[in-house]
């Protein structure tokens, strides 16, 4: 198999920025005006009251200090709690595909490429915002690349699962180089009237090119020395929003439309899963977990990371080992690890080894070994 690398990688972040005070007064005011419309069936037992949440919780719950998002105003309204973005007419860039041009041309000057070096596009994501066309089509469209595009979901694992399908395709002969696109707008999906989860998602997207080694030309090389995936299906992170809704003319389960999770099941049974994952990939790899320098882990909760950590390496991580991103942008699925690849990797030095994993519904988790040219 011919070397393949990731040459360039970029990063959209949104304009607009949601503490966790600002999340906590907005959800407060909203269990107020809830618990006083119900106050006669909560009395007599029929509704139970909604419990108030605390900056201190959501942090010693996540690490999450904040997050950016597209539009806060309908978030923080306790009376709408839901991001306030108009449907934009056909003939219009579509926001996923607005937030993917950005990011791909920040990754296309770091590989020193332009669009006409790329034939395929892969737009990776949790949530599209369209059945069809393709948001990838769209993108592809947008940048004047020839060749082809197309969308895949496998949840927070999309960015990893992209990777080692983009790298497949320039060890086939299929592409010169692959753009692949992570645009997660989490906020569109998630329940901010849910106490246990209304603080976990941010949005961004992220690129990457991933091309040949013997033609790449930018200066951010990182090799691809072996990658993995794996799935195991579980129903402990769940999201049940699709076409098929419509035929709920009731409206009924209407919350089970947006991300629900079991937590403390998916820590308990996603933890191990990771930690053996990365241990194999790097022994696939022909080497050690001791000669892997950095560790960029999906995003999702610190404790979970710091978990991981721990059983790999029999002792915390050290600073610089495993660098957390969440704590500014939340969790957003599948840009989340390749945020923290973007924004520390330009140390490391050359020859240096490192590991992006991801994990999430499905369950799905991804693995890749890199090492710096």
């Amino acid at each position: 198999m011919k070397p393949v690398v990731i040459s360039g990688t970029g990063l959209f972040t949104p304009p607009h920025a949601i503490s966790n005070d600002e999340l906590v007064t907005a959800f407060n005011a909203y269990v107020e005006l809830f618990n006083a419309e119900h106050a006669e069936r909560i009395a007599a037992g029929a509704v139970a009251a909604l419990e108030p949440s605390s900056s201190a919780f959501i942090e010693k719950a996540s690490g999450i200090k904040s997050r950016y998002v597209m539009e806060k105003t309908g978030i923080l309204d306790a009376t709408h709690m839901t991001p306030r973005i108009n449907e934009r007419a056909d003939e219009e860039l579509s926001l996923q595909a607005e937030i993917c041009v950005a990011a791909a041309r920040q990754a296309l000057a770091r590989a020193n490429r332009t669009p006409a070096d790329i034939d395929m596009v892969l737009v990776a994501a949790s949530n599209m915002q369209r059945a069809y066309p393709a948001m990838a089509v769209e993108v592809q469209d947008a940048l004047g690349i020839e060749g082809f595009g197309f969308d895949m979901n496998v949840a927070c694992s999309s960015a990893t699962f992209a990777i080692q399908t983009a790298a497949g395709a320039v060890q086939t002969g299929q592409a010169r180089a692959v753009l692949v696109l992570n645009p997660e707008i989490t906020s569109a999906h998630l329940n901010f009237r849910d106490r246990d989860s209304h603080f976990i998602f941010g949005d961004a997207c992220t690129a990457m090119v991933i091309e040949a080694a013997d033609t790449a030309v930018g200066e951010h090389q990182f090799e691809i020395l072996d990658s993995k995936l794996k799935t195991k299906f579980s129903n402990n992170i769940r999201n049940n929003f699709g076409f098929m809704n419509r035929f709920d003319e009731a409206g009924i389960g209407q919350a089970d439309k947006l991300f629900r999770q079991q937590g403390r099941k998916v820590f308990k049974e996603v933890c191990p899963m990771a930690a053996e994952m990365i241990r194999d990939t790097v022994a696939g790899a022909g080497l050690a977990v001791t000669d892997v320098s950095r560790f960029w882990l999906h995003q999702a909760n610190l404790s979970m990371n710091q978990l991981i950590m721990r059983t790999l390496l029999g002792r915390d991580a050290v600073a610089g080992e495993a660098p957390v991103i969440l704590d500014t942008y939340a969790n957003t699925s599948s840009a989340g690890s390749i945020i923290a690849f973007h924004s520390y990797q330009d140390d490391l030095p050359s020859g240096a080894k490192g590991v992006i994993c991801s994990f999430g519904a499905g369950y799905s988790i991804g693995c890749v070994v890199v090492r710096k040219k």
